[in-house]
């Protein structure tokens, strides 16, 4: 036998009784809520990137970049033709005066085209510099190897004049090299689009110091070649900057492929047709 101790009834306190809320409405809320589903379709998650991730830093300079080169390839091209135009005038002037319409409408055009084009430059210039230094970073990080060039070191390399005519290309083809995927033991081979930039950036580097030491000589046919040498440094920046845009644009997209696009088909399937009798017509074999 077992003894069982329990508290005499009504010692024990009572539950009390709940007592349900009346039902008031739907909630409000003093502001818009912002839970819920977002506007707009279904899209696959992107992968998060850090704030210092070198390739998103390269992908968002590069869209402001690009517009910016051909920005300044337009501007150039126009200094160019200003030029050109500004040395028919000299040689028609050994014949006669000229009207003072043309020759106010060409020093304007040569004026203007002459202060956009070194502010669009410089502003290129910077945004190509942090570019490289990017992709450099984030094609090293690609191929899991060192960078071979600090990033002092590309800087003076796009601003030293020597250095300039070397580094920058070099820089490029190890980009190129390790976009494309090809194993760091092998010596980068610039393909063919980053030849003729380089080329192309050679020939402007020097056409540059090339003008600029003729800017010191006087003369009247010395400001007459000078006229010349402005037109061609013109027609030749206006086509590295093309060429630049195309380049960075390509490398780009080689180090960041964008995802391929996935579309939706919607199809429709008819059902079986049916005969007078409301029997589907057997099929034979």
């Amino acid at each position: 036998m077992r003894w069982v101790a329990e508290p005499p009834p009504g010692v024990t306190p009572a539950r009390p009784a709940t007592v349900r809320a009346r039902y008031t409405g739907p909630p409000r809320y003093r502001m818009v809520p912002r839970w819920g589903f977002p506007l707009g379709p279904w899209r696959p998650p992107e992968p998060a990137q850090a704030g210092s991730d070198p390739l998103l830093g390269a992908r968002t300079l590069v869209g402001s970049l690009v517009p910016l080169l051909w920005a300044t390839a337009a501007v150039a091209l126009l200094a160019s033709g200003a030029e050109v135009w500004r040395y028919v005038l000299l040689l028609a002037s050994r014949e006669g005066a000229l009207p003072a319409e043309a020759v106010a409408a060409s020093d304007a055009l040569v004026a203007s085209a002459g202060t956009v084009a070194p502010v669009l430059t410089l502003v290129v210039g910077v945004l190509m510099v942090l570019w490289t230094v990017r992709a450099a970073r984030a094609a090293a990080d690609r191929a899991q190897v060192t960078p071979s060039r600090s990033q002092r070191m590309i800087v003076l390399g796009w601003v030293v004049p020597g250095l300039n005519l070397s580094i920058p290309g070099s820089v490029l083809a190890e980009i190129e090299h390790s976009a494309i995927g090809l194993p760091a033991s092998l010596r980068p081979r610039p393909s063919r689009q980053l030849l003729g930039w380089w080329a192309l950036w050679v020939v402007s580097v020097v056409l540059s110091a090339v003008v600029l030491l003729w800017s010191l000589r006087d003369g009247v046919q010395a400001r007459a070649d000078g006229v010349v040498l402005h037109a061609a440094l013109d027609l030749v920046a206006a086509v590295t900057a093309g060429v630049t845009a195309r380049l960075v644009l390509r490398l780009t997209r080689l180090l960041a492929p964008s995802a391929p696009r996935r579309r939706e088909v919607l199809m429709r399937v008819n059902p079986p047709s049916v005969t007078s009798s409301g029997a589907a017509p057997a099929a034979h074999a």
